[in-house]
């Protein structure tokens, strides 16, 4: 599929076929292209959960009650589910791992190209943290910046996919210990192939014209 037809025909999957698994190896390069997503200045400030058996999306699900209940179905009859976090503080020990694989990746020429990169990094850091007092809103930024990637890729391998930002981000973050781990859940997504009954795949498409959101300089 060419990506403006994906982009056309690609929408949040309200229904799930639970008998419908997405194939093991296009699942992985799924996972690859979420690896590969980008990020300002490569600083990959996430972690991602897979829910790929019912007992890991049961967990997510213990997040999806009350006000969020219909959301439970989504990830219970989905092929996987994806639990997005988000580091809580960019420290120097990512900072490090960071460079460290630049490092191994062949993309210095020098020492002085690691040093710029190195400098480069804890100057934004610095920046958002100090100056602009935003560091958390920044790195999260950048996690949904791998869920759009996600999402576009999901639908040019015409998997369906629902973004959820509706769960109780306590009882998650309980759940999957996110506290001791330094996250902070951002978004779920969830992947698999919809119901003959989702109402949604049915519904045209809605965004606004180009002259509401588009200004041609």
């Amino acid at each position: 599929m060419d990506l403006l037809k994906a982009s056309q025909t690609r929408y949040a999957t309200k229904a799930y076929d639970p008998s419908k698994r997405i194939p093991p190896q296009q699942f992985e390069k799924l996972v690859d292209v979420l690896r590969l997503a980008p990020s300002s200045i490569n600083i990959q400030p996430w972690h991602f959960f897979i829910a790929e058996h019912d007992a890991s999306k049961q967990r997510i699900a213990k997040a999806l009650i009350g006000k969020y209940a219909y959301n439970a179905p989504k990830v219970l009859e989905s092929s996987h589910t994806i639990l997005f976090c988000t580091k809580v503080d960019i420290t120097d020990e990512h900072l490090e791992q960071l460079l460290n694989q630049d490092e191994i990746a062949g993309r210095f020429k020098d020492a002085a190209a690691k040093e710029a990169q190195k400098n480069t990094r804890i100057g934004y850091v610095n920046y958002y943290k100090n100056e602009k007092g935003d560091i958390g809103r920044w790195a999260e930024n950048q996690t949904f910046i791998a869920l759009g990637h996600l999402l576009l890729a999901a639908g040019l391998e015409n998997i369906d996919a629902t973004p959820i930002g509706g769960f109780d981000e306590a009882l998650i973050t309980e759940e999957f210990g996110l506290n001791d781990l330094g996250l902070i859940p951002s978004v779920l997504l969830t992947l698999g192939y919809r119901s003959d009954n989702d109402f949604n795949a049915q519904l045209p498409k809605s965004r606004l014209n180009e002259q509401h959101i588009i200004t041609r300089l």
